[in-house]
């Protein structure tokens, strides 16, 4: 675990690389899990070091138990408030019970949210959550219709976006799953369509630049992307080619022996 008094150290780090025109570091090197699955939260901690927060608003669409999440770290040790939303109810109780027991958020805790969000729902669930349009970080991962919720979510406009994406289907195919509401992977787990869901990085890249957004990087295993407003300093965090974030072994054992499993799916080409 990687404290507050640390974390407040790397920032001051990273922004005294900024200031004074010295190199930044790569997402690689920035990359640290307290809470996220994998190196979310450290790279999210740097984009903000050199972006700064406007309002230290956060919304995480399929947030799990709320716990281990991309948001958590933000909310605990840095005074972020967030609405974390999830389908299952245990999930949710999980995160109420962790939240209104930690000294940090006890006080003020994030909203839990118990609901299923689809394409049709998202901006009356979000706009619920009575926070203004001009959050900070709006994280989707949802193992499915995840393309289809950030393309039709419209009430907020996220300073930066983290989607989950399908590294299977390799850097340049611009394909997603068919949108299907009611689209839970737990029920297709351990069939032969497991792999059937989600949308590929290229797709994700089109869809945010018709919203605004350029890809600025991926985490370490390369299945979870980071988009940042076109306006907000292009200079320093510039776009990024997809082909950058399919090196990892673990992409490019997917794409050699999974791929061809789902190769002839009724993918939608975007």
């Amino acid at each position: 675990m990687i404290s507050k008094a640390e974390q407040i150290l790397l920032q001051l780090q990273y922004r005294e690389r900024l200031t004074s025109g010295k190199s930044l570091p790569t997402f690689r090197e920035v990359g640290f899990s307290n809470y996220s699955e994998h190196d979310e939260d450290g790279i999210l901690l740097y984009l903000f070091a050199v972006l700064g927060a406007r309002s230290r608003l956060s919304i995480e669409i399929g947030a799990g138990n709320g716990v281990h999440c991309n948001t958590s770290n933000l909310i605990v040790h840095h005074g972020w408030h967030g609405a974390l939303i999830d389908a299952s109810e245990k999930n949710i109780e999980n995160g109420r019970d962790f939240y209104t027991t930690r000294r940090e958020t006890r006080i003020y805790p994030p909203q839990l949210i118990c609901r299923r969000v689809t394409a049709e729902n998202v901006n009356e669930i979000v706009h619920e959550c009575g926070f203004p349009s001009e959050i900070d970080l709006l994280s989707i991962d949802v193992d499915g219709i995840d393309f289809w919720l950030w393309k039709a979510l419209e009430c907020v406009t996220p300073a930066v976006v983290v989607v989950e994406y399908q590294d299977i289907l390799g850097p340049d195919r611009s394909w997603v799953m068919p949108y299907i509401p009611t689209f839970d992977w737990q029920s297709e787990h351990g069939t032969e369509n497991e792999d059937f869901y989600g949308a590929s990085l290229a797709a994700f890249v089109k869809l945010g630049r018709q919203k605004g957004y350029r890809l600025v990087g991926c985490n370490m295993y390369g299945f979870n992307a980071f988009f940042v407003r076109e306006e907000l300093k292009p200079s320093i965090l510039p776009e990024l080619d997809t082909r950058e974030c399919f090196t990892h072994p673990k992409c490019l054992d997917g794409m050699r022996t999974r791929f061809p499993s789902v190769a002839r799916h009724n993918w939608i080409r975007y």
